[in-house]
């Protein structure tokens, strides 16, 4: 085997790399010392920083090639595409970081443990979306879940995490084997696991139907798709709020772009029927999530429904099968990023502050804390879809990818969407109400962030206000698509 191939997976030998690196400085230095005047697990943090904007280099280096990369036999498969949400998933790991410092500050025992398992998670990300064999993907997908498994049960000592986490690999293992048994029937159906060469020779037989019915349904629990998100609200109130914005957008993101590719490029020749089972999924995500988020209190719980929602908004970009489906999807999942992850901070530093997650502890928030309160409201606006805010474009690209396909049940699934989009402008507007309308005698009281969540804030705050009227940054997503 000629293993000089490994550098044609340049983004993924940079974050082993990097993975190596923490390790290695977390096993060197000092547990109760110091290092250089600051606390090792803030040296930890700035070194992961460093590295995951090392390895976003890494992926820009590639992207100046024009070709597709293909490695071990068609084993490894990078398009531009795929590098551009490479990008965008770094970036958004770099957030959850930053947002995570001060409470990695807290656990000085686990701080390495923690910035190790999320380069992990990452890595199993970049290779099951660069995957061109079912059992690459296979790979990629548990070299994601394991480990976020454990970060969801990083706070093992509080029963929530741990019922969490419980949750999350209990479904994950099942999820798993249902996609095995689906991806069995594959072969069959063609024998052979290659993506191009399942696309060549699948028919619409039985077994192939049902392979990718199964295959459909493991992946759909990853994305929290319904009826697929029965774990999605218990993991993500149990989760520490740090894991639940990285569940909600990393692994969310990933787990989308791969569906689409595969969608698109392995089951072309049934699109008839995964189109179908599209629509119905997509309608049933994105209704019963955004009812369900009216009823919620709790501010994590009311999150999860709301990223269930997005799933739904998310896949519509692949009812087109089209390249500006691609596009859109990828566009959509950056908009989120900054979006959700701008929601997530405050949630983590109000949390940080007051011990609580519940609605009620943003009544009259706006008197004490108005630059956060006004930060918040932004990305809600953002993610409701609100002119002129960036999440207003993103959904409307989805829409028009959706509406390309132009068939009288694609255009029936975009009405549908818009509908839902005023009811989750309304689940949106009442944490806006308790912040700025409704009264209380005992406010949160003032306090300040700290600078790493100043700086995610600042960050994903320009990315809501300018991702949007930024022309360039979707032409430049849509010219990698193509």
């Amino acid at each position: 085997m000629n293993y000089g191939q490994f550098l044609y997976m340049f983004p993924e030998c940079a974050l082993v790399v990097a993975l190596i690196i923490v390790f290695a400085f977390d096993f060197a230095m000092s547990k109760s010392g110091e290092l250089r005047g600051e606390k090792p697990n803030t040296a930890l943090g700035r070194l992961t920083w460093f590295m995951l904007m090392s390895v976003g280099f890494a992926i820009s280096s590639v992207m100046r090639q024009e070709d597709t990369i293909t490695a071990f036999g068609g084993m490894y498969v990078a398009t531009q595409a795929v590098n551009v949400m490479k990008m965008i998933l770094t970036f958004g790991t770099f957030i959850v970081v930053m947002m995570a410092d001060s409470w990695v500050a807290t656990r000085q025992r686990i701080a390495g443990e923690f910035y190790m398992l999320i380069l992990s998670t990452l890595l199993g990300m970049f290779v099951m979306m660069s995957s061109g064999n079912f059992l690459l993907f296979f790979l990629g997908l548990e070299m994601a879940s394991v480990p976020m498994a454990c970060m969801v049960a990083f706070d093992k000592w509080k029963q929530k995490s741990a019922e969490g986490a419980a949750k999350y690999i209990l479904t994950a293992t099942f999820s798993s084997g249902v996609m095995l048994y689906g991806i069995s029937f594959i072969y069959a159906a063609a024998g052979t696991l290659y993506f191009d060469d399942v696309a060549a020779t699948i028919t619409a037989s039985p077994l192939a139907i049902m392979g990718l019915v199964f295959f459909f349904s493991g992946l759909g629990f990853k994305i929290s798709l319904v009826p697929f998100h029965f774990w999605t609200a218990d993991t993500y109130e149990g989760a520490p709020t740090p894991v639940t914005g990285y569940l909600s957008v990393i692994s969310k993101g990933a787990a989308a772009l791969t569906l689409c590719i595969i969608l698109m490029k392995v089951f072309q020749p049934l699109v008839y029927y995964w189109e179908y089972l599209l629509y119905i999924v997509i309608v049933l995500s994105i209704t019963v999530a955004n009812l369900f988020a009216i009823r919620q209190s709790e501010l994590k719980r009311f999150m999860a429904f709301s990223s269930i929602s997005q799933a739904g908004y998310i896949m519509l970009a692949v009812v087109g099968n089209s390249q500006m489906g691609v596009a859109a999807l990828t566009y959509y999942v950056l908009v989120y990023v900054a979006a959700n992850m701008a929601v997530f901070t405050v949630i983590n530093v109000v949390e940080r502050q007051s011990g609580r997650t519940d609605m009620a502890a943003y009544n009259g928030f706006y008197q004490t804390n108005p630059k956060l309160s006004f930060l918040m409201t932004l990305a809600l606006f953002s993610l409701a879809g609100i002119p002129p805010f960036a999440g207003m474009f993103s959904k409307f690209f989805v829409f028009m990818a959706a509406a390309e396909q132009g068939s009288a049940a694609a255009y029936f699934v975009v009405f549908i969407a818009l509908v839902n989009t005023v009811v989750s402008l309304y689940y949106y507007l009442l944490i806006v109400k308790a912040m700025y309308i409704t009264k209380t005698d005992s406010p949160m009281s003032t306090f300040k962030s700290d600078e790493c969540t100043k700086i995610a804030l600042g960050i994903c705050t320009a990315g809501v206000a300018l991702f949007g009227v930024c022309s360039c940054i979707y032409e430049w997503i849509a010219a990698a698509g193509l």
